[in-house]
């Protein structure tokens, strides 16, 4: 079935919804719109409960969760790290430390700059580049600077590669997936980033587990992103929403397609997708 822009029929009532956060619940300013406050209010007003997956830490998460509300368990570190609204970390999927060190050598040798994420921890070996000042404005959190990773590759949740050429980063992402094979999961979350995690640490598993933890069927969830790294959590969901700013070959994983998020997109999949109606 082609993906959908119009309101249709569906199979399941949605209970659930999982979303993602940057391309998707945020505008390109990272800013939550009226629309979306006014789409989340009408969701717990209808019984439908919303949670967060995102490739962010769970700190850089909060922000949102304080803004709407939020009181389901969240899932950040592309669903490594699951956990309850007050940041108490309910589950956690972490790389082998060989993996991790592997991981991080095959980047460095690739000119691409890895950010290690342990629990809450963010670890960088500088913490001086406009990436490191980007981010840190993004997510409101301070990295911790160390002279390098070693001793730090137990209970690695997450490793970001911060590319300086985003053009070499889709090779990067195939070649250290290869290398890697079934012992890390490896997707590309926007132009200059790419994510490592444990091998089960994708937005599919976590979103299963974020809909067990609530007792909620999988076919009563609705998913929406926009990257690949959302790919994994359209496959399972009983509704599968990519943006209207999405990569084609996300769309092409997604039953609907909304607008893109400099046009409310979130807001209006909500209204037209998963809002019950006469």
């Amino acid at each position: 079935m082609m993906p959908m822009t119009a309101p249709v029929s569906r199979p399941h009532a949605v209970r659930l919804v999982v979303s993602d956060i940057d391309g998707t619940l945020i505008t390109p300013e990272r800013e939550l719109t009226p629309a979306a406050h006014r789409a989340a209010a009408d969701l717990r007003a209808a019984g439908i409960k919303l949670s967060l997956i995102s490739s962010r830490a769970p700190r850089g998460m909060m922000q949102f969760v304080r803004a709407l509300d939020i009181r389901e368990p969240i899932a950040g570190l592309n669903g490594g790290l699951i956990c309850d609204p007050d940041g108490t970390i309910r589950e956690r999927l972490s790389l082998e430390p060989v993996v991790a060190k592997q991981a991080v050598e095959f980047l460095i040798s690739h000119g691409v700059e890895p950010w290690l994420f342990i629990g809450h921890d963010w670890l960088v070996r500088r913490d001086d580049t406009p990436q490191v000042a980007h981010e840190r404005a993004v997510v409101q959190t301070t990295p911790v600077r160390v002279d390098d990773f070693a001793g730090h590759y137990e209970n690695v949740g997450k490793i970001m590669g911060v590319a300086s050429d985003p053009a070499g980063l889709p090779g990067v992402e195939r070649d250290l997936a290869n290398r890697l094979g079934d012992k890390a999961s490896v997707h590309q979350s926007s132009p200059i980033y790419l994510d490592i995690t444990h091998p089960q640490a994708n937005k599919g598993y976590a979103a299963k587990e974020l809909a067990k933890l609530l007792d909620i069927d999988i076919r009563d969830t609705a998913c929406i992103g926009d990257m690949n790294n959302d790919i994994p959590m359209l496959k399972e969901a009983g509704v599968s929403i990519a943006m209207g700013n999405a990569l084609d070959n996300v769309k092409a994983h997604a039953r609907f397609v909304t607008r893109p998020n400099t046009d409310d997109g979130w807001a209006y999949a909500m209204e037209h997708f998963v809002l019950p109606r006469p």
